[in-house]
C-alpha cells in the first residue's frame, strides 16, 4: 500500500510538473505574442481587445460561438492557447507576422463550418485567427459585383444583396451560417451550381496576407496564386481578407418543391431514374435528393426525399417534368412560388413564417456531432445496385446518403480553370452523413463505423484512379491505411482525391510562397520538400518491413 501511494504521489508530482511547465510556456508564449502584436500595430489599437487567453472570462463562449460539430467541443479537445478577433487589416497582418516569429501555429477560421475541425483544433500548441469580424458585404448593383469580407456568412452576403435588388443573387451554399472565407477557398457549390456552376467561378479579385505578412489583391499576388485560393483551400496559402465576385440575376419568381418517397412507394425506381434526369434537365433546375433509413408503417425501409430550385415559374416546371421524370408526378399544387430570397429560407428548412432577417443571425445553428463524407457518381447506378445499397443501409440504420447533381454549368468550365476539378463526367456528387445528439465514445464509435462500412460498400460504384472527393466536405480518414497510420504514398493522398492533377499544380504555389510550410493543417497543401520526405518515410519504413 505504502508503494502504491508512493508511485500515486510521484504521478501527481510529474503531472503538476507537466501542467506548471505548459503553463508557464503559456504564459511565456502570451506575453511574448502581445509584446509582438502591439509593436507591429498602430498606437491606437487597443491589442488586448481582440486576443482572448485561457484565463479570459470570454474566451470559452468566444471559441464555441463557431464550434458547429460537437465531436470537436469536448472537455478532451485541444484548446487554442489565444483566440484572436481582429477587427482590422493590420492586426491581421501583425498576427500572422507575430505567430510565424513566437514559433505558435495559427489555425484561420470564418465560420466553423470545418467538418473536422482543422480550422480551430490542433494536436500541438496553437492560435485560433477567428475573422468573424470581418463581416462586411459591400454590393454595387450597377456593376453586378460585390465585395465579401471572409468572416461573413452566406446568409449576411444574400440579405444584403436582396436590400439592393431581388432579382440579384449569388452563387453559393444552402446554409446561411456558412462563412465566406472556407466556402469560396474551398470551391463552394450551392443550389445553383447547374445554372451558374461554383462560388469560385465567379471571383475576380481578391485581398490575402501572405506569410510575409503583406496585403496582396489579384494584382499583386499574380496568377498562381489568385488561381489556388479559388478552390485550392485558402488556409494553405495565407489568410483571406476578401472576395469581390460577380453577382448572377435570378428571376422575380422561383418555384420550389419537396417530395417523399419510401420503397414501398417506387422509391427504387424514381431513383435511377433521377439519375439518369437530374444531371441532364434544364439547368435552371436542381434537384437535390436525400436518401436515409426510416421506419414507415412497423417496417425499416428507405425514404427518398427529393428537394429542389427552379429558377422559373410553376407551369413550366411541371410540363418540363411531366415530360422528362414522369415517375415523379409531380403536381403544381405540390409547388411553391416565391422570390429567390425566400427560397433561400426554405432551402434551409425555416420556411415557417421567419422574417428575412433570420438570415443575419449568426447564432442560429443546430449543433451536433456528425461525420461527412464524399463520393462521385460518374456512371448510373442499376436497379440491382440500388436495392443492395439500400438492404445495407437498413442494415446499418442510421447513415444518409444525399446527391447532389451536376450537369449544366458544371460541364462547361475546364477541369483546370480552377483547383477545383470535378467537372464534366461527374453525374452527381454524394455526401455521406451520419450524426447523433448525446456525446459517449460507444454510440460515437459504432456512428462513425455505419458510416465508414457504408462508404467502403460503396466502392463499386463511385469514382476511381482517383476515388475522388470534395475538399469543402474534409474527410480526415483519407490518408490512413488499415494500421491506423498516416500513409501519404508519394505525398498525394488526399491531395490527388480533391485535386487529381491539379494537385501538383498546387504544390508548387505552395512551396513557391510559403517554404516553411506556416500555413498549416492536417489536410493542408504541402510543399515539394515535405512530400519528398514522406516519400522517404515510407520507403524506409517498407525496407525495414513496416506495412505488410
Amino acid at each position: 500500500m505504502e508503494k502504491l501511494n508512493l508511485l500515486s504521489f510521484l504521478c501527481i508530482i510529474v503531472l503538476f510538473l507537466r501542467v506548471t511547465r505548459s503553463l508557464t510556456t503559456s504564459l511565456r508564449d502570451y506575453d511574448t505574442f502581445l509584446e509582438c502584436l502591439q509593436s507591429h500595430t498602430s498606437s491606437s489599437d487597443q491589442v488586448s481587445n481582440i486576443v482572448y487567453a485561457q484565463t479570459n472570462a470570454s474566451y470559452t463562449s468566444i471559441l464555441e460561438a463557431f464550434v458547429r460539430n460537437s465531436r470537436f467541443n469536448t472537455p478532451s479537445t485541444p484548446k487554442p492557447l489565444l483566440i484572436i478577433t481582429p477587427f482590422s487589416e493590420h492586426q491581421v497582418q501583425a498576427t500572422v507576422v507575430c505567430a510565424k516569429s513566437v514559433g505558435l501555429q495559427l489555425r484561420i477560421r470564418s465560420g466553423g463550418h470545418d467538418f473536422e475541425g482543422a480550422s480551430y483544433v490542433s494536436q500541438v500548441p496553437f492560435v485560433i485567427l477567428d475573422m468573424f469580424n470581418f463581416q462586411n458585404v459591400t454590393v454595387d448593383i450597377q456593376n453586378e459585383v460585390a465585395v465579401i469580407q471572409s468572416g461573413a456568412s452566406l446568409g449576411q452576403v444574400y440579405y444584403r444583396i436582396w436590400e439592393k435588388s431581388e432579382v440579384h443573387g449569388f452563387a453559393a451554399g444552402a446554409c446561411p451560417t456558412i462563412g465566406v472565407g472556407g466556402h469560396l477557398s474551398g470551391g463552394g457549390y450551392g443550389s445553383m451550381i447547374r445554372k451558374y456552376g461554383l462560388s469560385v467561378d465567379h471571383v475576380i479579385d481578391a485581398k490575402i496576407v501572405d506569410v510575409k505578412g503583406r496585403i496582396l489583391d489579384k494584382k499583386a499576388m499574380g496568377e498562381d496564386l489568385f488561381w489556388t485560393i479559388k478552390g485550392g483551400g485558402g488556409a494553405s496559402f495565407g489568410v483571406i481578407l476578401s472576395y469581390t465576385v460577380k453577382l448572377v440575376q435570378v428571376p422575380e419568381k422561383v418555384t420550389v418543391f419537396k417530395v417523399d418517397n419510401t420503397l414501398e412507394q417506387n422509391a427504387t425506381d424514381l431513383v435511377f431514374e433521377w439519375q439518369h434526369v437530374a444531371p441532364h434537365t434544364d439547368d435552371r433546375l436542381f434537384m437535390r435528393m436525400t436518401l436515409q433509413p426510416v421506419i414507415s408503417e412497423g417496417n425499416k425501409t428507405i425514404r427518398a426525399s427529393i428537394k429542389a430550385l427552379f429558377l422559373g415559374g410553376a407551369n413550366e416546371l411541371v410540363t418540363l417534368l411531366e415530360k422528362e421524370f414522369p415517375l415523379l408526378r409531380l403536381k403544381k399544387e405540390t409547388c411553391k412560388e416565391m422570390r429567390w430570397i425566400d427560397s433561400v429560407l426554405w432551402l434551409m428548412n425555416d420556411n415557417h413564417g421567419s422574417s428575412l432577417e433570420v438570415l443575419l443571425d449568426r447564432s442560429r445553428y443546430s449543433k451536433y456531432f456528425n461525420k461527412i463524407k464524399s463520393d462521385y457518381v460518374q456512371t448510373p447506378i442499376s436497379k440491382d445496385g440500388l436495392k443492395w445499397i439500400w438492404k445495407k443501409m437498413i442494415e446499418l440504420g442510421n447513415t444518409q446518403l444525399i446527391f447532389i447533381p451536376y450537369g449544366g454549368k458544371m460541364n462547361e468550365v475546364p477541369s483546370d480553370a480552377t483547383p477545383f476539378p470535378h467537372r464534366a463526367g461527374n453525374l452527381y456528387k454524394i455526401q455521406y452523413n451520419v450524426s447523433w445528439q448525446e456525446p459517449g465514445a460507444v454510440a460515437e464509435k459504432n456512428l462513425m463505423d455505419q458510416i465508414r462500412k457504408l462508404y467502403s460498400y460503396m466502392t463499386l460504384f463511385v469514382s476511381k484512379n482517383p476515388r475522388r472527393a470534395f475538399l469543402n466536405y474534409r474527410d480526415l480518414d483519407i490518408g490512413i491505411n488499415s494500421h491506423g497510420e498516416d500513409n501519404y504514398e508519394d505525398g498525394k493522398v488526399f491531395g490527388v482525391k480533391y485535386f487529381d492533377k491539379n494537385f501538383q499544380r498546387l504544390v508548387k504555389v505552395k512551396t513557391a510562397i510559403d517554404p516553411e510550410n506556416f500555413f498549416w493543417n492536417e489536410q493542408s497543401m504541402p510543399t515539394l520538400p515535405a512530400i519528398k520526405q514522406q516519400v522517404e518515410n515510407i520507403t524506409d519504413k517498407r525496407k525495414i518491413g513496416y506495412f505488410n
